[in-house]
């Protein structure tokens, strides 16, 4: 059988029927997946197993990002005693988080993975035995070498995580990140909830800083295994607020950044222009967040010529002081001097583990799924990445400000295009009549980076399995990496310019 009958594409988002997804040998699955990886243009979006009967059913989603489609390879095991498979990470790297979730959740033992740790110690974990209290983390015996915990509670007002340095003196030889300590069982209440609407706000809260992105994921699922189609103008409002979004978020990253070298100027400055993003959006849909913006089908809150003169003038303001603000403060050799160098991954680890999204494009990898696999207003109006070479803290920081100001540029040219004459109304759907016995798959590009949620019907049209992958499952390895070599007291300027998610991890 020749490679194109056995690995089927499909475009984002889009729906498949669960028997058009070829079931492989171990072998042949293995084959097919390590031969897509071995290109630089190919990454996993997505690999997990779900319940087929008395079988588990492996599935991965490998997107291309030159062809800009997404290939679906599946294999099946039964389900017993502590089923083994030989481990694909120890050939591909980036697939350990996916194997490591597996095993946690379903028993399958991966033989000959580096190392094979619970990832987010969920409820319903096979193993009831392993408990996020003895977390096997990697140590080094050394009468020279003295081990440093912060949290899981931590001085602020943030979400448990626990971060272990192993120091010579000051200088941090190595870091690992435990999480779970929240574990919601999120992708398990959307099986629970049966209203299009409760899954609706399940999706808009996974990450609170990330409603748009997450619910939009969620509506084009939806509406894909619906076979609803949404206006074009509908895709351009919610793509705006996507990148209002990443405005906001972008310029209050820039501003806690200046908090960190003490430029209260700059810190003072950016936090006040964030204001006049998100208060625009809560004068569009009543909530700053923009929760309750994206709903499956439709919308409660059209844009209107009135909302566009505001957004325009707005944008017009944020950008004139901002391009003032960020002159200053890019130039200023303390701010300089504080980023320069501190915290650099490489183009070279970037690959190896399969960072997305900002963490990616700051060491010089092409991966931002507007461009690569475009979805809503960026399937009319394309985007093209940027990225930068240098993966420093000042890369991100500067990568924030890029990003920031063609986020800008790019809803100017969508309010263009916006048709207001021919505008009708499109209410949000009560219920969906989903696909029976469907895959589908769906992702969008937060400003995190890359959000990927799949779904999995049963013969009646209902949701058998959900699952989610926020960006920073990826990207909280490249933190780690950032500070070997640096001094303990990088961690806080390098862990800012990252700003990863707690809660988008422990699902």
């Amino acid at each position: 059988m020749s490679k194109e009958t056995e690995i089927v594409r499909i475009k984002n988002p889009q729906s498949i029927p669960l028997v058009e997804i070829p079931v492989m040998e171990y072998a042949d699955f293995k084959a097919k997946i390590l031969g897509l990886l071995h290109e630089d243009s190919n990454h996993c979006v997505n690999y997990f197993a779900f319940r087929q009967d008395s079988d588990l059913q492996l599935t991965a989603c490998i997107a291309d990002d030159s062809k800009g489609d997404i290939a679906l390879l599946s294999h099946k095991i039964q389900v017993q005693q502590r089923p083994t498979l030989e481990s694909l990470t120890q050939y591909h790297f980036p697939l350990h988080i996916f194997e490591r979730e597996i095993t946690e959740n379903h028993g399958i033992v991966f033989t000959g993975h580096p190392w094979s740790k619970p990832v987010r110690y969920s409820h319903d974990r096979v193993d009831q035995n392993q408990e996020i209290n003895n977390y096997p983390f990697y140590s080094i015996k050394s009468e020279e070498l003295h081990e440093v915990g912060v949290g899981p509670i931590h001085a602020g007002v943030i979400e448990p995580g626990h971060f272990r340095f192993i120091c010579n003196g000051e200088t941090v030889l190595h870091l690992e990140i435990q999480l779970g300590w929240q574990h919601r069982g999120i992708e398990n209440l959307f099986l629970q909830r049966k209203k299009l609407m409760q899954r609706n706000l399940l999706a808009e809260n996974i990450a609170g800083d990330t409603a748009v992105g997450h619910s939009l994921a969620f509506a084009q699922l939806m509406e894909s295994l619906g076979g609803i189609q949404v206006s074009t103008q509908l895709h351009l409002e919610r793509s705006i607020a996507l990148e209002l979004e990443r405005i906001a978020i972008h310029v209050g990253d820039i501003s806690a950044l200046c908090v960190d070298v003490a430029y209260n100027l700059g810190a003072s400055v950016f936090s006040v222009l964030r204001t006049g993003i998100i208060n625009f959006t809560q004068q569009w849909c009543g909530n700053r967040l923009g929760k309750s913006m994206i709903r499956t089908g439709g919308t409660h809150y059209r844009f209107t010529p009135e909302l566009k003169d505001k957004l325009l003038v707005g944008l017009e303001d944020f950008e004139k002081r901002f391009i003032e603000m960020s002159h200053y403060t890019y130039k200023l050799p303390s701010v300089e001097n504080r980023f320069d160098n501190i915290g650099i991954v490489t183009t070279k680890q970037a690959h190896l583990i399969g960072s997305v999204g900002m963490a990616a494009r700051m060491t010089n990898v092409r991966r931002d799924i507007r461009e690569t696999h475009p979805f809503a207003g960026f399937s009319v109006h394309p985007y093209e990445a940027i990225v930068l070479e240098r993966g420093d803290v000042f890369a991100r920081f500067l990568l924030r400000r890029k990003e920031l100001k063609k986020s800008i540029a790019w809803i100017r040219q969508a309010l263009k295009m916006l048709d207001f004459e021919n505008q009708v109304p499109e209410p949000p759907i009560k219920e969906i009549n989903m696909m029976p016995s469907a895959f589908a798959v769906s992702l969008t590009e937060s400003w995190r980076g890359e959000i990927c949620h799949c779904a999995v019907t049963d013969e009646n049209g209902k949701l058998a399995a959900y699952k989610i992958k926020d960006p920073s499952m990826h990207n909280w390895k490249s933190l780690e990496l950032s500070l070997r070599n640096l001094e303990i007291s990088d961690f806080p300027i390098n862990n800012r310019s990252y700003n990863l998610s707690y809660c988008g991890h422990d699902l």
